[in-house]
């Protein structure tokens, strides 16, 4: 490590030692937000019988309180707080993930709340895409990246609030994709260290979550995520370039099962913004149960981000051939699991194994 060079072999030693003690820590304190702060919203959602009910166009059976997300949210906005005052340099920028962060929780929290118009809760994603985009063109000055920055944040958190359905599958997905994030922005400072938060904050959450349900993470959370997820990405991209393209890799179970779903719910003239139990990982929950879909997502997308992993340093078009290739496998895979609904066409049914979430 050139940091390391001219010092004595226990000096080393002793910095080594600190930088490892400082990241447990901060892994430590962000994973006990998660799990205190899920905590403490069962008990505001129990108090305030704020309750996910049963139905035909959800995944679960129990009546379960929601909301838990918010403590996620919580871990992250402390996490970006601290990090702005310790790099003043990216203050900015990392106020305008805070700020875009805390737009998109809140929409999203007030709707746990009482129902807000689909078109309301968009209005409030455009902001907080457009809040993140003008702050990552100050910092960065590419406009195709600020606008990639816009549009990513968007649909990530369309699509993290889309999948958000069966037990634990959310925020699995997000400790995936954070690890992925992080594992990009390796020396990037304050970022890596957002991206582990992330990661630390769904692991403090999961064991509410699953493998049984006792809250559901709620549009304040789900949303959220997959607005940070779609921030910090951006960055990478920013800082490496067509190199962070291999990111692509463990975000596809989301990417494809939410794009593809809309898309046929498009073409047959549906309310693609109502709800629906259509996504493949619905089809499947409803014949395998919640815990093996989640598994099963979970092996691709670490599967996703041991080959992005292998693939660090290959020529861009070599990332590129590989990541169409394993996203022709998603889609296969998306087509394969909607044919084993009835007629293989898709359409929806009443849950029919017992669930949580």
């Amino acid at each position: 490590m050139p940091e390391l060079q001219g010092m004595g072999l226990g000096q080393a030693i002793v910095e080594l030692r600190g930088g490892l003690s400082g990241m447990l820590g901060w892994l430590i304190l962000h994973t006990g937000i998660g799990a205190a702060g899920t905590w403490l919203a069962r008990r505001y959602a129990l108090q305030r019988n704020l309750l996910d009910l049963p139905g035909a166009r959800r995944s679960h059976d129990v009546a379960t309180p929601r909301g838990g997300g918010i403590a996620i949210v919580l871990a992250l906005v402390v996490a970006a707080v601290a990090l702005a005052l310790r790099a003043p340099g990216q203050a900015i920028l990392m106020t305008a993930f805070a700020v875009g962060t805390l737009l998109v929780a809140t929409v999203g929290w007030i709707d746990d709340h009482r129902p807000l118009s689909p078109w309301l809760r968009l209005s409030v994603h455009v902001l907080a895409g457009g809040v993140f985009a003008a702050a990552m063109q100050h910092g960065f000055g590419n406009v195709w990246v600020s606008l990639s920055a816009f549009a990513a944040t968007v649909v990530l958190t369309n699509v993290w609030n889309f999948m958000d359905g069966i037990n634990g599958i959310a925020a699995t997905q997000a400790l995936l994709a954070a690890v992925a994030v992080a594992v990009a922005l390796a020396g990037a400072g304050v970022w890596m260290l957002i991206a582990l938060a992330l990661a630390a904050a769904c692991l403090g959450f999961l064991p509410f979550n699953f493998p049984q349900a006792r809250i559901f993470m709620g549009d304040v959370g789900s949303g959220a995520i997959g607005f940070a997820i779609a921030a910090l990405a951006m960055v990478a991209v920013a800082r490496q370039g067509n190199g962070a393209i291999s990111l692509m890799l463990p975000l596809s179970p989301f990417l494809v099962d939410a794009g593809l779903t809309l898309l046929r719910r498009l073409v047959r003239g549906e309310r693609w913004w109502t709800p629906h139990t259509q996504h493949a990982y619905q089809v499947w929950a409803r014949r395998r149960g919640h815990a093996v879909v989640t598994l099963a997502y979970v092996a691709w997308s670490a599967t996703g981000v041991a080959v992005m992993i292998v693939m660090d340093g290959l020529p861009a078009i070599i990332m590129l051939r590989i990541c169409v290739a394993w996203y022709l496998a998603a889609v296969l895979a998306w087509w394969w699991v909607q044919r084993l609904e009835t007629g293989g066409n898709g359409t929806e049914r009443v849950p029919m194994k017992k669930s949580s979430e």
